[in-house]
């Protein structure tokens, strides 16, 4: 049978060979056999499956679109059907969606807003609006101009001041206005520079005068300190007659032993007394008789009188005194301003020293200066002084930008175990 079908096709193949039907060629009966093609692969499932009725189609479809405007009438879904609302009672009307909220408050507003207009109170939100500046509609809008344009003005991109692009209002609500930087911002925390410049004595190779006159500054810093610590002994320090001996211990220890009745009598004999003055100092008020009331209150009223009528004396007096009240106002104003002047001098001052950042005090570094017989002659022979590390750590303290820091101190938690290995023991 197969070798039927092959000795077939290879018939049909040969040149010449004649059909029946004139339509039909060679090829196509060759071809008419249905090819077996695997096609759980996707470039075989594209290549070999036939989409022509398909494409028909939506040919077919967009064609009556453009023709007609409509396409095809496609039925709804049954899923459709079955979903839709086909019983005869209404649904349940929503009263929140017709509720609005705060709907009380707008409504007293309005009636409000009503009362002021009909007696010509102009509401402030209207005032505002007022208020502001008209803007010109028909003129025509600023067109930006060409960098090549000689005629345009000169603008400074580099300069200060920048260049108004619109009205405040404008933007302010279109958010292109920037937000204004405050002024605390603009100043440093210290008006001290970032580098100092040490005195002239400080050089490699400095003159007489100067590197003296910073020996004696160094001098004195170092007498502060030395002041510092004598004081702090003078305060620990004690007296050595009062250290205790052999016989101040012993009556230490004795004290309270010895028989004490004699200071118990002495004890008991006030007590009894203080017992009957407390008893006959009770005594029942008198009650004050009428006469002596209205004694009081006329006394009370005469003392009034007399601070009233004092006071107008002296309110009097005051009238001839104003040359001299003149002068003791001149001479508070002077003192007043002789203490703003000193109080912003020391406001100025205190601007250049270090503040409280931390729970530290800042500390200043130690001068760096050589004595006389350590200086160099040439920059070859000198010995470096201090550390550049140390000086900005210290600069950054003393110009507020940082607290006064000092090292961490390393506590052990547990104690270091010792343990004496096996191989070491048997050596041992």
């Amino acid at each position: 049978m197969a070798a039927a079908r092959r000795l077939k096709r290879v018939a049909i193949s040969q040149p010449g060979f004649l059909t029946l039907n004139p339509k039909v060629t060679p090829t196509d009966l060759v071809s008419s056999r249905r090819k077996r093609v695997n096609k759980n692969k996707k470039k075989n499932w594209n290549k070999y499956s036939d989409v022509q009725d398909v494409e028909e189609f939506l040919e077919d479809v967009r064609h009556q679109e453009r023709t007609t405007g409509k396409g095809k009438s496609s039925r709804p879904l049954r899923i459709d059907l079955i979903l839709q609302h086909d019983s005869l009672v209404a649904p349940p009307k929503d009263v929140l969606a017709y509720q609005k909220p705060n709907a009380k408050k707008l409504r007293r507003t309005a009636e409000r807003a009503e009362k002021l207009a009909a007696n010509g109170v102009v509401p402030r939100s209207k005032k505002r609006l007022l208020n502001r500046t008209v803007v010109d509609r028909t003129s025509k809008k600023t067109e930006t101009e060409a960098n090549n344009n000689p005629e345009r003005d000169f603008y400074d991109i580099w300069g200060q001041e920048t260049k108004d692009l619109g009205e405040p209002w404008y933007l302010q609500q279109t958010r292109k206005k920037l937000v204004k930087r405050p002024e605390k911002l603009n100043e440093k925390p210290s008006v001290l520079p970032a580098v100092e410049v040490i005195a002239p004595g400080g050089s490699y190779n400095p003159d007489f005068f100067s590197h003296q006159e910073l020996l004696r500054e160094a001098h004195e810093v170092e007498l502060k300190k030395k002041k510092v610590e004598d004081k702090l002994e003078r305060q620990l320090a004690y007296n050595k007659a009062d250290t205790a001996t052999e016989e101040t211990i012993l009556r230490e220890q004795v004290e309270g032993l010895v028989e004490e009745s004699e200071e118990e009598e002495e004890k008991d004999a006030p007590k009894e007394d203080g017992e009957e003055v407390a008893v006959g100092a009770i005594a029942v008020a008198d009650k004050k008789t009428e006469r002596q009331r209205k004694r009081e209150k006329a006394e009370k009223m005469k003392e009034q009188q007399r601070l009233t009528e004092r006071r107008q004396t002296e309110q009097q007096q005051q009238l001839f005194q104003l040359r001299s009240i003149k002068t003791s106002i001149k001479q508070q104003e002077e003192t007043t301003q002789i203490r703003q002047k000193r109080r912003k001098a020391k406001e100025e001052a205190q601007k250049a020293q270090p503040r409280r950042l931390g729970k530290l005090k800042f500390q200043p570094q130690d001068m760096e200066v050589q004595l006389s017989d350590e200086l160099a002659g040439s920059l070859r022979q000198l010995k470096p002084e201090g550390s550049v590390l140390m000086d900005r750590f210290k600069s950054l303290q003393k110009r507020n930008l940082i607290e006064p820091r000092e090292r961490a101190k390393f506590k052990r938690r547990l104690k270091v175990k010792y343990v004496e290995k096996r191989a070491f023991k048997e050596i041992s």
